[in-house]
Parts: structure tokens; C-alpha cells; sequence
């Protein structure tokens, strides 16, 4: 039976020169030709080169090489979906959302820009990612299958509906009570609720791009599938619990200020203890559903053990 107790050292031997390479990568997407703006161009790399830890083209890659697939072909997507995400940041910061002046450790997008421009930059970044898995992504059939996949990750019932019932439980001033209200619908299943899809649904995608481009069966596609789904909700539970504990200088971004609009967490409904034993057993379910990848499957397990030790 695998466990969590997975050292996390070979999540970062692998997580270090790929994250380079992305690094490197999304810096080229985002030199653009004179049609784009000077100020647009410098929001766009003002929130895309932030430093930050790349966990979800990470994903991308590791996925791809649990499939046996050599992880550059990966990169192309892998950008992608780091487009996605920085874009759903730069949104999400807004004084209209989430009102969040400080993101990985620098002034958010409209912080620095203006909201109109943050906005602009946001909805660049998310046709851009679109073009480039398009065009970079090989073979063919695998462009469009990975186009398909994050594209319902990223849309109105995956990433962006859970960000509008999350938008919405604070405009009704829900309140971390574990009550259940109108409907029926315990505070505890219309988090996990929001958070698979605001949340996991992108890290799911991550990693089954990962498979897509490496052209996968669907037994693997599946297991990625699992292990995402788990890993995805350990993830913001623990985010949860570092916005409740941690530091602004570590985070690099606002504490505390979820319970202070009495936004829904998981600590506030189920405690910070249990919420911490929820993330542990999340977490070895995912190492637990990687067996069909089975030998090449040590990143990913130590990826599941840094989500739990992490401190920012």
C-alpha cells in the first residue's frame, strides 16, 4: 500500500529542470510582435514570469513521463495551462472578485496596471494558450484532445462556475457554521463541490494533457484522472489551512482573509485537525491510484507528499 510517506526528493529532482524549462519557454511565448502594446505586453510578463512554483505544468510534464512519454513533447501544454491559471489569478485578484493587491509576492496584475489592462492581459493569456497548444502539440489529434480537456477545465462548470458559487457563498455571507442550508447541501459538500471545480478541475486537466500528449490508454488516462481528483482537493484544503496559519511574506499573498469575509473553508467547517487528517488521507488515496503508471510513478509521489508539508 503506497502512503504519503513518500520522500518528496524525487518530486524536486524532477520538479527543478523542468521548471526551468518552462521558465524559459514562457518567457519566448511572451515576446511579442509590435502589434501588441507595450503595456499589455508588460502586464501579460508581469504576472506570467512571476516567480512561482510551476506546480501545474509540472504536472503536465510528470504526467507525460509516468506515460513514458519524454516530457518536452509536453512543454507546449504545459505552458498552456500555466497561461490558464495566471490568467484565472489575474481575474481572480480583481477589485470585482477578490480584491487581492498582492500576488506571489508582488503588487496583483490591476495592482500595478490598472484593472482594464489586468483584464486585457488575463483574456490574452487564455487565447493564447488555446493558440499554442493548437499549433505546438503533436500529433494532431492529440492538439485537439488537449484543447477539448482544458478548455472544459477552465469553463463554466469546472473553473470558472466554481469561482462564481464561491463569488456567490460570500455574497449570501455564508458562514463556516457545517449547517445545512436552503437545498439541503451540507457547508462541507458545497466546498468540496466548489473547490473540484475551481480548484482540481485544472490540476486534473494537467495531468491528463500530460497523458493526452503521450498518447495514453485510457486505463492510465484514468488513473491521472484520480490521482488529480485527490490531489486537487488535498491541495486547497491545505491552502485553506495556510491562509489561516500562515505567513504574507511566505505565502506571497494576503492571509487570513478568507475567515475575515466568512468565506467557506475547511478549517472553519471541519477544524484545522481534521481538515489536516482529510488532506493526509486525500493524498494517499492519489499515491494509491498511480499504480496502473507503475514503475515511473516516484515524482508524482513526492509531489503528493510536498502538498501536504508545504509551507507556501
Amino acid at each position: 500500500m503506497h502512503t504519503v510517506d513518500t520522500s518528496s526528493e524525487a518530486f524536486w529532482r524532477a520538479a527543478e529542470p523542468m521548471r526551468d524549462a518552462v521558465n524559459a519557454a514562457l518567457d519566448r511565448y511572451s515576446q511579442y510582435d509590435s502589434g501588441c502594446p507595450a503595456e499589455l505586453r508588460d502586464a501579460i510578463r508581469h504576472s506570467l514570469l512571476a516567480p512561482g512554483k510551476r506546480l501545474r505544468p509540472l504536472l503536465v510534464l510528470m504526467a507525460a513521463e509516468a506515460c513514458g512519454c519524454d516530457s518536452r513533447r509536453a512543454l507546449p501544454a504545459a505552458c498552456a495551462v500555466e497561461m490558464v491559471h495566471t490568467y484565472s489569478l489575474i481575474h481572480d485578484d480583481l477589485p470585482a472578485m477578490d480584491d487581492d493587491e498582492l500576488r506571489r509576492g508582488r503588487p496583483s496584475c490591476h495592482a500595478a496596471f490598472g484593472e482594464a489592462t489586468a483584464i486585457l492581459a488575463g483574456d490574452a493569456l487564455l487565447a493564447q494558450a488555446f493558440e499554442v497548444l493548437a499549433r505546438e502539440t503533436r500529433p494532431p489529434e492529440a492538439a485537439a484532445k488537449c484543447c477539448a480537456e482544458l478548455a472544459r477545465a477552465a469553463g463554466a462548470s469546472h473553473l470558472v462556475g466554481g469561482q462564481a458559487d464561491d463569488l456567490a457563498a460570500q455574497t449570501r455571507g455564508d458562514v463556516n457554521s457545517g449547517a445545512s442550508p436552503k437545498g439541503g447541501q451540507s457547508d462541507l459538500a458545497r466546498l468540496e463541490s466548489i473547490h473540484r471545480r475551481k480548484t482540481g478541475a485544472l490540476l486534473t486537466a494537467c495531468l491528463k494533457l500530460g497523458g493526452l500528449v503521450a498518447e495514453a490508454d485510457e486505463r492510465r488516462l484514468q488513473a491521472l484522472e484520480n490521482y488529480g481528483q485527490n490531489l486537487g482537493l488535498a491541495f486547497q484544503i491545505v491552502d485553506d489551512l495556510l491562509d489561516l496559519s500562515g505567513d504574507v511574506t511566505t505565502m506571497g499573498k494576503p492571509t487570513g482573509k478568507d475567515s475575515s469575509r466568512g468565506k467557506l473553508t475547511f478549517p472553519g467547517v471541519l477544524g484545522a485537525e481534521a481538515s489536516t487528517e482529510r488532506a493526509r488521507q486525500l493524498l494517499d488515496d492519489a499515491c494509491q491510484a498511480l499504480a496502473p503508471l507503475e514503475p515511473r510513478t516516484a515524482a508524482l509521489e513526492g509531489l503528493a507528499h510536498y502538498v501536504l508539508d508545504r509551507h507556501h
